[in-house]
């Protein structure tokens, strides 16, 4: 669990450094206002989807199948919020990008929405046996990768909310403290950044941290512990898009 959390905060770090410097592709790609009306930049996104992906694939604890089911879903969470970030519109919450599905528009909303999705369930097929409780990881995966994003409207709250939430699954040991310790030590290896409002996590971050937060659950939990985690997350998704249809 050691090994996993330092290198998740070593290829964080070193990701946002190196991104911080280069800035492939300009400002456009890379600066963004926030709430407080100050350019910050992206460049916490990818350090913290590779960092948690990286960590993920190198967790000696688990099985290679597990590690690599892992690191994909964590790189699909990542890519679809990234895709966000640079091609998104101002349209948000999901009844918004469903409406426009079912128009035939294919919204940067509705790549996240299908492409996580997908992910999830494909993870859950790797790590459970059964067909409900395969169903029932990819809603976690999922779901817990857009509450992430949810909360990613000022700083810290994202990374901080993984460091939170995180670390009830290092205490638990086992296959889902291996699996928590990735995004726990990428959130960490960034947070000090994210709150100094100098970077953001975008899409791209808050999504994978999500991703790999949920992932963590599934490998911690049996069937009613997964369906306790669906409801809440179903919940309070339907609640977030309710209240506030901007979101997401």
């Amino acid at each position: 669990m050691i090994g996993t959390l330092a290198a998740a905060a070593t290829t964080a770090r070193g990701t946002y450094e190196a991104l911080r410097r280069a800035r492939p592709g300009g400002p456009a790609v890379w600066d963004r206002v926030n709430h407080a009306g100050r350019t910050v930049t992206l460049c916490a996104g990818p350090a913290a989807a590779l960092g948690t992906e990286v960590a993920t694939a190198a967790a000696r604890a688990l099985p290679a199948r597990h590690r690599l089911a892992g690191a994909l879903t964590v790189l699909a969470a990542g890519a679809c919020g990234a895709y966000d970030d640079v091609a998104g519109d101002d349209r948000r919450g999901f009844r918004a990008h469903l409406s426009a599905l079912r128009r035939g528009e294919v919204t940067s909303g509705a790549v996240k929405l299908l492409g996580i999705g997908a992910a999830g369930l494909a993870a859950g097929a790797v790590l459970k046996e059964r067909p409900l409780d395969r169903l029932l990881a990819g809603v976690v995966i999922a779901g817990s990768a857009h509450a992430v994003n949810l909360l990613d409207v000022r700083p810290a709250r994202a990374a901080g909310a993984t460091l939170a939430l995180g670390a009830g699954g290092l205490l638990r040991g086992g296959p889902g403290a291996a699996l928590a310790a990735a995004p726990v030590g990428a959130a960490a290896a960034l947070l000090a950044d994210d709150a100094a409002g100098r970077t953001m996590l975008g899409d791209s971050g808050a999504h994978a941290l999500g991703a790999g937060l949920g992932l963590a659950v599934v490998g911690a939990n049996g069937r009613a512990g997964l369906a306790l985690h669906a409801a809440v997350l179903v919940a309070a998704t339907i609640a977030a898009d309710v209240r506030n249809p901007q979101s997401g």
